[in-house]
């Protein structure tokens, strides 16, 4: 049997990517190895963590009923119910994409994947049966997994990755937490509110370093305020990690060079992802890697002809699920001979779903210098938003990064109460190639909490009504 497309890998990538194949009429094949579809974002990843931080919010609001007008006495956490209702999020949409699966006609086949020569691709089943598949396309969405530290090995109650920490028994009582990018301040963030005393440690000189360094800034105050424990600058000893009757320990040496042996119930490693582009068959092809990364051109081919590459195993594009979702649409649409544009590595929002949440697209104001840009940055706090003044929460700002010259949006960085979702709205001006000046002149509704978006664009000019 020889189809028109082979997707390998079910994440939100590959999953999207056979269905869009399927709406086009494309005789579509998915591959995958796991015995459920939805790959690491549903199955592991963004959706279950997004399901405990919705549960951190709401316990953290029932907390202090009293300040909102309502009366609950003794609060508690029941985490044995949390494991439940994230276990029955997962299922029902898991489930929902077998559904997207039949409705598009895209044939489910379950097995270990890999390239077996020119349109060709060997599935070996878990009972060893193995069989080869013809198709005059292959995109390649296999994801990555959480990188782990020399010598260490994950298990299920010690050291952790952001799979074993889903499944926890129970709320540790203290918990290290090894990289501060979006894993670790998301799970950081998650813990703290359910009771446990979160320790942070980053290598690097900031927080969430891939943001602007004000939305490190904020975050670093907002999290001790919160009374987690941040160390940027702290290099961890992975050959010192020992597992102990009562957890783990390790020595880590902090910014000013002193050593310290810490102890914690247990240990999350959150150092980053690699690629899984091993074992899938790129030796002897024109595929060309990138510390393990596919290269692809724009319309993400790799330098084997018939071959696609989407999601994180793509070099130089955030290992984000709705980037690999954006990718397989470039993908398909290339296959199935439509107009396709590239993507815009500029217009890929970040989201970190900590609290205060964090929403970000394009440049940095760092970043925007460095290119030579004359920068004009407009800044809004959520103090001064009526709407946080409701929700209790005032935590952060919205900043804008502008070109002086023309008025052109080089980015926007929030942090801040659903910073996530109010981000929206400098994603679509920017896609839009809209100016500062249209962003003034937006009406934005009153109370809300994107209304600093508007506010920030007019404090661009220093025109800001509220501040």
């Amino acid at each position: 049997m020889t189809y028109d497309v082979i997707v390998i890998g079910s994440g939100p990538g590959g999953y999207s990517a056979a269905v869009r194949a399927g709406q086009y009429g494309l005789k579509t094949a998915l591959i995958e190895k796991d015995p459920r579809l939805g790959g690491t974002c549903l199955l592991v990843g963004c959706i279950p963590t997004k399901a405990f931080l919705h549960t951190a919010d709401v316990f953290g609001h029932i907390q202090h009923p009293d300040e909102s007008g309502v009366r609950c006495d003794n609060p508690r956490l029941d985490y044995p119910l949390v494991l439940q209702r994230k276990n029955s999020i997962v299922s029902k949409h898991s489930k929902g994409v077998e559904f997207l699966m039949r409705k598009n006609k895209v044939e489910w086949i379950k097995g270990y994947a890999k390239l077996a020569g020119p349109g060709r691709v060997e599935v070996k089943a878990a009972d060893g049966a193995t069989q080869i598949l013809e198709t005059k396309a292959i995109v390649l969405a296999t994801g990555s997994e959480a990188r782990m530290l020399p010598g260490l090995q994950p298990d299920a109650r010690q050291i952790l990755t952001n799979i074993e920490i889903l499944d926890l028994p129970e709320v540790p009582k203290t918990m290290a937490v090894l990289g501060a990018g979006a894993v670790g301040v998301e799970f950081a963030s998650c813990f703290q509110r359910f009771g446990t005393k979160v320790s942070l440690f980053e290598m690097l000189p900031r927080i969430v370093p891939v943001e602007d360094e004000e939305v490190s800034k904020e975050l670093l105050r907002a999290f001790k305020k919160a009374g987690i424990r941040v160390e940027a600058g702290a290099k961890a000893d992975p050959s010192s990690v020992l597992k102990t009757d009562s957890g783990v320990r390790f020595n880590v040496t902090l910014e000013n060079g002193t050593q310290e042996t810490v102890e914690a119930e247990c240990l999350l490693v959150a150092v980053g992802r690699k690629p899984n582009t091993e074992n899938i068959g790129l030796e002897g092809t024109g595929i060309q890697l990138d510390r393990g990364f596919i290269k692809v051109d724009g319309m993400q081919r790799t330098g084997e002809p018939g071959v696609y590459a989407i999601g994180d195993i793509v070099a130089g594009t955030p290992q984000l699920a709705h980037v690999a979702t954006a990718e397989g649409m470039v993908a398909i649409g290339h296959i199935a001979g439509k107009n396709v544009t590239p993507l815009n590595r500029n217009r890929m929002p970040a989201s970190t779903y900590c609290e205060p949440g964090i929403g970000s697209v394009g440049m940095t104001e760092v970043q925007a210098k460095a290119k030579g840009y004359n920068v004009k940055v407009g800044k809004f706090p959520f103090l001064a938003n009526s709407k946080s003044t409701i929700l209790g929460m005032h935590d952060g700002f919205v900043k804008v990064v502008s070109d002086a010259q023309y008025g052109e949006i080089l980015g926007v960085h929030i942090i801040g109460p659903i910073a996530y979702e109010v981000i929206s709205e400098a994603v679509v001006a920017m896609e839009a190639e809209a100016t500062v000046e249209t962003l003034m002149h937006t009406i934005h509704a009153h109370p809300t909490v994107y209304e600093a978006v508007g506010e920030a664009f007019n404090a661009v000019y220093g025109l800001a009504i509220n501040v």
